[in-house]
């Protein structure tokens, strides 16, 4: 018998190479193994964030839906807490995100805080959350409406600016735009062409939505200004929103106080006519209507108001205090927690002498068929800042007018006025003829040192101007050798309070739906 003293070398290395090998191999597997885990975990992962990322946004857009409906609450239809969270405002209010499918997704948990002081501006913060995980995701949103404030004047007729009045800041009207004057902003129109009166510009001709005369050439040339801004037609904007509006403001002055607010519920209450006096609710004078008679709202320095009866009006006179019957109702009252007051009656409005607060002011005889309430300016109405930190809202339901006694009668001036004012039915103006004396035209100002400064917003159904071409002697109107004779104040300025544009006066009549402002994530959770 044969024997080896030494086995075969090569079947002795085979062993260990297929060990190392099946190591390797091994190795290698759960590598893949665990790659692919962590794939499939952060593919999962993202899902899941994309989820509550879409949940959140649809908390975004559930209360961009309630606010379009329910302007005034940030409280998601509940009546708790009562007071905000001074950082993330009202909250929390969960909701469950039911799919298309009827599978509940998850959950979004909403925070709204008011921005306050008037303004329509709410910010939003929308927490989404996937059932069965611990993953969420934050949006935070800003969600405001324009108001009838957002332009310096719009109107539902047709408007003419002279060559010696100016704009600044937007303008529209659901008619048309005569543009002589100058502007350095959007001039829009409804219409892409319109035939106006001859009281607002007209030659019985056919112009385009927004136009000027080839024959004003001074102080801007008609033929060779820049009119990229002249914009038509754009959307209309809906005057009947303001009658909502007035009983929205009637229901919020009930509201601010105990003896009224029980008021708010009942389903007529914009047709209801009590007799009870609050800071913001002024109820009507008597059954009978008279133009001469209301009240008077000083607007003070110190965010109260003075309230005076007006017992009659002779509006021939120099001055408020000569001009109007008062007896004083009381003094320094505190502006109503909501900062809306509401008149059942005509109001007279002055600042005494500058105003500082937020405040609307709103007339409206909204259980009367046959009559309205009006506002009359009674002097120069002011601000003490123009930050918006102040703002004056005048809503009316017929008209606001410009006293004739309110313009100083001295031979330089520069009379002002700061405030929205908005007219329903109705104008906002500078009379043409005196109420007492409807056969004699009001004072006319022509001296290029008599100046009138508005600044604000204005918006009416039918008339704006602050003075009338009367075509001939007419009791106080004055002669301008250029165009004539005239009534009211020649050389104005309109200049748009931007402040104003979503940061309006209390409860200010909106003109169309909420949107969103601006829109971010927030990387951090309340």
């Amino acid at each position: 018998m044969k024997r080896l003293l030494f086995p075969n070398s090569e079947n002795g290395f085979i062993t260990p190479a297929l060990i190392s090998f099946i190591i390797v191999l091994g190795i290698i597997t759960v590598a893949v193994f665990e790659v692919m885990y962590t794939n499939i975990f952060i593919v999962g992962n993202n899902i899941q964030s994309q989820k509550a990322f879409n949940i959140a946004e649809a908390g975004i857009n559930y209360y961009l839906w309630h606010l379009s409906h329910n302007q005034t609450d940030y409280k998601d239809g509940q009546t708790t807490p009562t007071t905000p969270d001074p950082v993330l405002g009202y909250g929390p209010y969960v909701h469950n995100y039911i799919d298309a499918n009827a599978v509940n997704e998850g959950t979004y948990t909403l925070w709204i805080k008011p921005q306050g002081g008037g303004s329509t501006i709410a910010t939003v913060e929308a927490i989404g959350k996937v059932t069965n995980s611990t993953v969420r995701r934050t949006v935070q949103a800003q969600i405001g409406a324009p108001s009838f404030a957002s332009y310096a004047v719009v109107s539902d007729s047709a408007l003419w600016f002279g060559n010696n009045e100016s704009a600044d800041g937007p303008v529209h009207s659901n008619q048309g735009i005569r543009m002589d004057g100058s502007s350095d902003n959007d001039v829009t129109s409804a219409n892409s062409t319109y035939t106006p009166d001859f009281s607002v510009g007209g030659d019985g001709l056919s112009h385009p939505g927004v136009w000027c005369s080839s024959s004003v050439t001074s102080p801007v040339n008609c033929n060779t200004r820049v009119k990229d801004s002249w914009l038509y037609p754009v959307p209309s904007i809906d005057f009947n929103q303001v009658t909502s509006a007035l009983c929205t403001m009637k229901k919020t002055a009930f509201l601010d106080y105990p003896s009224t607010s029980a008021l708010a519920s009942q389903a007529n209450a914009c047709s209801l006519t009590p007799v009870t006096k609050t800071a913001a609710y002024l109820p009507q004078r008597s059954a009978s209507y008279s133009l001469t008679k209301g009240y008077l709202i000083e607007l003070n320095n110190n965010g109260t108001y003075n309230l005076s009866y007006v017992n009659g009006e002779n509006d021939t006179k120099s001055s408020y205090s000569s001009a109007l019957t008062l007896q004083s109702i009381a003094s320094n009252i505190a502006l109503p927690p909501s900062g809306v007051i509401f008149t059942e009656d005509n109001v007279w409005v002055r600042s005494n002498p500058t105003f500082h607060g937020r405040v609307t002011i709103a007339a409206g005889k909204l259980a009367s068929a046959s009559n309205t309430a009006e506002i009359v300016i009674a002097s120069p109405l002011l601000y003490s800042t123009k930050n918006g930190a102040d703002a004056i809202g005048l809503v009316s339901q017929d008209s606001v007018t410009i006293a004739p006694y309110a313009i100083p009668t001295t031979a330089t001036f520069n009379f002002e006025i700061d405030g929205a004012m908005l007219a329903e039915a109705g104008n906002v103006e500078f009379p043409v003829t005196y109420r007492s004396a409807s056969n004699k035209c009001t004072t006319g100002y022509v001296n290029p040192a008599q100046t009138f400064q508005f600044y604000g917003s204005a918006a009416m159904r039918q008339i704006w101007t602050w003075n009338w071409e009367v075509g001939g002697p007419c009791g106080n109107a004055a002669f301008d050798p250029t165009n004539g004779w005239i009534s009211g104040v020649e050389h104005t300025t309109t200049s748009y309070d931007y402040n104003l544009q979503y940061n309006p006066p209390p409860s200010y009549p909106i003109t169309s739906t909420y949107n969103v402002l601006s829109w971010r994530e927030v990387l951090t959770k309340p």
